[in-house]
């Protein structure tokens, strides 16, 4: 067992079976923070830990959802679909990349049985990006970066904000963000000249503000050099 992480037990919010998950230790040093919020941890990385799966019946998500009350309706839907499936997963103490790109890809799957909220696959789609991008994979990452782009733009015309703790303004920046990773400087500029242009921001949610517009400003760096 690593260092780094634990394991507990927990019932299944689907099935009701008590299964062993594997929490991450608080205590972890940060190296550097991507501008579309990526944290990279000196000697470990937790978000191969994110998503949680259910050794019963197959379900898999992250914690928080895990760990919520869930809908009957939506309770009675996978369970539906897992009773079907007879899945026998087996319990992965520490994770290796492919065991942590299958379990995003099981939770990702559950999002579009479920029709959960763009929101939600976006943030899903981006953990996923970020663990390629750990590993070096750019062109599973970038895919993936651009999955999670569209999916923050549609939920922005759809959902009340904020959602957990993100605004509609922390979206926007996020969007922004990741256009400019992709370096699609045009629709990274688009997205953060919403928030520049709204001068309420500035006192409102000051710290978006302030990364939306030292954002700004590398983005005319960059068209600076590609103009040479």
């Amino acid at each position: 067992m690593s260092e780094h992480t634990f394991t507990v037990e927990k019932p299944c919010p689907v099935c009701l079976k008590n299964t062993r998950v594997v929490k991450t230790k608080s205590r972890l040093t940060v190296e550097k923070t991507d501008e579309d919020f990526c944290v990279h941890y000196k000697g470990f990385n937790p978000y191969f830990y994110k998503i949680w799966i259910c050794e019963h019946c197959g379900f898999a998500t992250d914690e928080q959802t895990f760990l919520a009350k869930m809908p009957e309706r939506i309770r009675k839907k996978l369970w539906d679909f897992l009773a079907q499936k007879q899945l026998d997963i087996e319990f992965v103490e520490e994770r290796k990349l492919p065991d942590a790109i299958a379990s995003y890809q099981l939770a990702l799957s559950y999002l579009d049985l479920t029709e959960a909220p763009p929101s939600k696959k976006a943030s899903t789609n981006l953990q996923l990006a970020w663990i390629y991008r750990s590993e070096g994979y750019k062109e599973q990452e970038e895919e993936l970066m651009r999955k999670a782009a569209e999916l923050y733009d549609l939920s922005l015309s759809t959902e009340r904000y904020p959602v957990g703790n993100l605004t509609d303004t922390g979206a926007m920046y996020l969007v922004g963000a990741i256009y400019y990773r992709l370096g699609d400087f045009e629709k990274c500029a688009q997205h953060l000249s919403r928030i520049i242009g709204d001068q309420t921001l500035r006192t409102r949610e000051p710290k978006i503000y302030e990364k939306a517009r030292d954002l700004w400003g590398e983005v005319r760096e960059q068209k600076k050099v590609a103009k040479k």
